[in-house]
């Protein structure tokens, strides 16, 4: 069953299998699912689509729509926005992607993003049965997108809100990526400190307190792993080995 309070998107004429299957990644990173298909130049099912959407992603083709035309796969939509780089001779209301699904969000009908095929875009033809055009602000001299680079900017922008703020934490790390503690990092200042003394850098002896201080600060401020301290002690006693 598909969830209509999210986005279906509308790949018209897509030329190559590893573009499809690279969109349906795109997609299902923002949790949408619904992919209907225009005419696809190599026909459909796709083995290079489904080797592109590597495992999970897969599902999204799996429940993959085909249509002849563009009116037959806007079925049910209420508001479509049609992506386009290039500037057009039609009136209609252009919004960047965050103002575009900000708009989705609030829709209460049915909304598709509609995507053009890879080498040209989408023609004014397929423009024209969209209510808006979504063009993305890029730099004027290389306005192209790829087609799943297209996806995954406004698949973004529909989640953004519900994405959490910040990267998950890990809950489980290997050990050499857990910080050192207080008594780890003792331990390695006192060994420098200890082969630094055999070496006479502690010199001359009225600035020997000093300079162990500042040095004590110093392996304070790192912040350090266990994997850290285990290689700084392995690098120490292979330099001081003879």
């Amino acid at each position: 069953m598909q969830d209509i309070r999210k986005p279906v998107i509308i790949l018209v004429r897509p030329q190559m299998g590893e573009n499809i299957g690279a969109a349906a990644r795109a997609m299902l990173n923002f949790g949408l699912t619904e992919m209907r298909l225009v005419a696809p130049r190599d026909g459909w099912p796709n083995p290079k689509a489904v080797a592109m959407a590597s495992g999970a992603a897969g599902r999204v083709l799996d429940h993959a729509k085909v249509y002849p035309d563009l009116a037959s796969a806007m079925e049910g939509v209420d508001f479509a926005f049609a992506t386009t780089a290039r500037g057009r001779d039609l009136t209609k209301p252009v919004y960047t992607p965050a103002t575009a699904m900000e708009k989705a969000r609030g829709h209460d009908g049915r909304c598709a993003l509609i995507f053009g095929p890879e080498r040209a875009g989408l023609e004014n033809e397929d423009v024209a049965r969209a209510n808006a055009i979504v063009t993305v602000p890029v730099n004027p001299d290389f306005p192209s997108l790829n087609l799943a680079q297209a996806v995954l900017l406004l698949g973004y922008e529909w989640g953004r809100d519900e994405l959490p703020p910040e990267p998950a934490p890990l809950q489980r790390r290997p050990d050499g990526e857990v910080p050192a503690d207080r008594v780890e990092i003792e331990r390695l200042g006192d060994h420098y400190e200890e082969k630094l003394a055999e070496a006479g850098f502690f010199f001359p002896e009225t600035k020997a307190a000093n300079m162990r201080l500042n040095l004590r600060n110093m392996w304070s401020r790192l912040s350090l792993t266990r994997g850290d301290v285990r290689i700084l002690h392995g690098v120490l006693r292979q330099l001081t080995r003879r």
